[in-house]
């Protein structure tokens, strides 16, 4: 049973992450940081560190739950965390590198970013998703940027999200349609569209930070009812990547 309100919690927490060695700034994330959150949601905190810092510090509050080493959630923008149970709440951490979120900082600036494989990331995550954090999440202690959405990253990432969409229609119609393979044309739908709305997001500016409403808030959940049609006679699937194309084209160029 739950012995502290949310605001309580949220000191108790901050508390505790702010004395890790190593830890500059603590901020929080997620639905409850834009306020989109219900009642079971979970909560994510990122610290941002500088230089060293031990995932071991972070064992020793003695929270039940798993921690990551470092680089064992792939080794990129996402390089580790934990998943806890604090005071009856599921808690996620995410070890933030000071030293690399000033970098990306910079890169987004210029317009320049990578797509990184991460698990349950359809399109992959783009290495700006920290500067989006520093955008929207609340911070709870010490000082981080609040970076406004870079106008050559505008162009940029709405140039490459779309330029990765197409040909991942292209070689579905090409490679599975014909042969009945429909995996492989379902696959390569709700790949595309993720492109495709990460696209649709960076023209207008808005950031993203995960993938979970990300075809909503680029008016692609129309994907939904095409791929819940998919059967495997191939005239068909060609169709339905064809009708995929148009409506992500669509939202793609009036974006």
């Amino acid at each position: 049973m739950r012995a502290l309100d949310d605001e309580a919690f949220l000191d108790h927490v901050t508390e505790r992450l702010v004395g890790l060695p190593g830890v500059r700034a603590v901020a929080l994330g997620g639905s409850r940081a834009t306020g989109t959150n219900g009642p079971d949601s979970d909560w994510d905190f990122a610290i941002y560190y500088r230089g060293a810092f031990s995932p071991d510090d972070l064992r020793a509050l003695g929270w039940p739950g798993e921690v990551s080493e470092l680089g064992a959630w792939g080794g990129g923008v996402f390089n580790g965390g934990a998943w806890l149970t604090i005071d009856d709440r599921r808690v996620d951490v995410h070890y933030r590198d000071l030293d690399d979120v000033e970098r990306r900082v910079a890169e987004a600036r210029e317009g320049r970013f990578d797509v990184e494989r991460l698990m349950f990331h359809l399109a992959g995550v783009p290495t700006y998703i920290v500067v989006a954090e520093l955008a929207v999440n609340r911070v709870l202690h010490g000082t981080l940027p609040r970076p406004e959405y870079p106008e050559a990253l505008r162009r940029a990432a709405h140039s490459r999200w779309w330029g990765d969409a197409r040909p991942t229609l292209g070689y579905a119609r090409a490679a599975y349609a014909g042969r009945g393979h429909v995996t492989g044309c379902a696959g390569a739908i709700a790949t595309a569209a993720c492109q495709a709305a990460h696209a649709v997001l960076a023209r207008r500016g808005e950031w993203v930070t995960n993938e979970k409403t990300l075809l909503d808030r680029a008016g692609l959940r129309g994907v939904d009812r095409i791929l819940a049609a998919l059967t495997s006679d191939p005239a068909a699937l060609t169709a339905a990547i064809d009708e995929t194309t148009v409506l992500l084209e669509t939202a793609v160029t009036t974006a």
